[in-house]
């Protein structure tokens, strides 16, 4: 098929578009390079069925394809709190740009969103009937509330105009390529603790993540856009293995041999407290679980930090 892949370049596009190409499909990556790295395309730019174009999904694109995945918004608080405009652009705009891409085309588009939506949840784990809690003012809702206007606008021109849309919810996830500035917990303590610089915990260490490796969250991906069984979703993707930030840091620090300090720092604002995904519906209708568990994946991060720094 020919596959448009918006947001190419970046962490989660780039290993996306890796996968595909070496299915045979044809692949065109989009990206405005803000967040994204021609670097992170090098195993696929000589490739014949391969070809990338700088573009920025807030502006209309007219290309002939079979299938859309929406990658294409800054997903690093770091990244986001300084653009916040652009961000909920980059959603709301970018989003009704590529449906109206797929309506004219008859193709299938899939919306990469994120546990995002549901703010700092009230309930734990979080299955997919669960509606979120969410500050629309707060210096997260750029990115929070763009989300949720997105899987408004997906499901909106489903109903309006019969367009195939798949949206997939993603939890935390992380392996080679993340951004060394990424501003994300692993990125933060893997770069710390190889540098022997003090990894930095905000709040009490108490909080807790689900960490789900890269390959295990494109195999989902797939996976749900390739469903044909008419399950648009929202679907959870993420590892629901639950780690508090402590346990997270001394998992990293014994596997990089660090010496680094822990320090503690006030939390941010809106920063959620809890975050653990229902996966049930994934493995019901998609038989998606997670293979790699958090030791063996940081093993990958790591080695590929090294290899960076």
């Amino acid at each position: 098929m020919k596959i448009l892949v918006a947001g190419a370049a970046g962490f989660l596009g780039s290993h996306l578009v890796e996968s595909l190409v070496s299915t045979g499909h044809e692949v065109i990556g989009i990206d405005n390079l803000y967040t994204g790295y021609l670097s992170n395309l090098q195993r696929v730019q000589t490739k014949p069925n391969f070809r990338f174009q700088n573009h920025d999904v807030i502006n209309p694109l007219e290309i002939n394809v079979d299938r859309i995945f929406n990658l294409a918004c800054p997903a690093s608080p770091v990244h986001y709190q300084k653009h916040p405009v652009q961000t909920i652009k980059a959603s709301i705009m970018g989003s009704i740009n590529l449906l109206e891409l797929a309506n004219k085309n008859h193709a299938r588009i899939l919306q990469a969103s994120t546990s995002e939506i549901y703010g700092d949840p009230n309930i734990s784990p979080q299955p997919e009937s669960y509606w979120g809690n969410v500050n629309p003012i707060g210096i997260r809702a750029c990115y929070d509330e763009g989300k949720r206007a997105s899987e408004t606008l997906f499901f909106d021109y489903y109903r309006q105009y019969g367009v195939d849309i798949k949206v997939a919810r993603i939890f935390n996830t992380y392996g080679p390529r993340m951004d060394l500035q990424d501003g994300r917990v692993v990125s933060n303590f893997v770069l710390q603790a190889l540098r022997n610089d003090p990894i930095t915990i905000y709040g009490d260490g108490s909080q807790t993540r689900s960490f789900c490796h890269v390959n295990d969250l494109i195999d989902g991906l797939i996976k749900l856009m390739e469903s044909e069984d008419g399950f648009h979703g929202p679907v959870n993707l993420g590892n629901p293995v639950e780690f508090t930030m402590l346990e997270l840091a001394s998992i990293v620090k014994e596997l990089t041999g660090s010496n680094s300090e822990i320090e503690f720092h006030p939390l941010p604002g809106d920063d959620p407290k809890q975050r653990k995904p229902d996966i049930s519906l994934a493995q019901e209708r998609l038989k998606w679980n997670p293979q790699i568990q958090l030791r063996e994946g940081l093993k990958t991060i790591i080695s590929d930090f090294k290899s960076r720094i």
